[in-house]
């Protein structure tokens, strides 16, 4: 059974990505392994700054579950057979150690589509995940291609 790791941010692009995912984990008989992590906050001086780290740190890994366990569900109901994963650290990198740790066969992605600049000021996950993973990945963009014209012309 072929094992595909499937990091999710639950940001609007996750549905597809997820969907993605199960098309493949389908076509190929495998099975998902779903993962979010959860980005460490910016740390500051202050005591109440620690404090607050802690909180969010909580309520993000709460949030996290409660979304996991939702989206296990319905999963499982579509038939396939689904794990889900909870971690906190840097994206790129968890990714990176989670795939070695499943023993992943292929790894289902998101782009968020950022521009360049964006991309060289804070980095992208995907392109790390994609520069170092030593299986398969997939990208999913963050929206679906436009229909050519003369294509939609014809549904008309």
């Amino acid at each position: 059974m072929k094992t595909i790791l499937v990091p999710i941010d639950f940001s609007a692009v996750s549905k597809r990505v997820v969907a993605a995912a199960e098309e493949l984990a389908r076509g190929l008989g495998g099975r998902l392994v779903v993962l979010h992590v959860v980005q460490p906050p910016v740390l500051t001086d202050s005591d109440f700054g620690t404090q607050l780290t802690a909180e969010y740190a909580e309520q993000a890994g709460q949030a996290a579950e409660k979304q996991l366990a939702r989206l296990r569900q319905q999963v499982q109901k579509d038939g396939l057979e689904i794990t889900v994963r909870s971690t906190s650290g840097f994206p790129g990198q968890s990714i990176l150690d989670a795939a070695k740790e499943v023993d992943a066969d292929f790894i289902v992605l998101g782009s968020h589509g950022h521009g360049a600049f964006y991309d060289l000021i804070v980095g992208s996950t995907a392109s790390r995940v994609i520069k170092r993973a030593r299986c398969p990945v997939l990208i999913v963009p963050p929206q679906p291609e436009p229909a050519p014209r003369k294509a939609r012309a014809r549904r008309r």
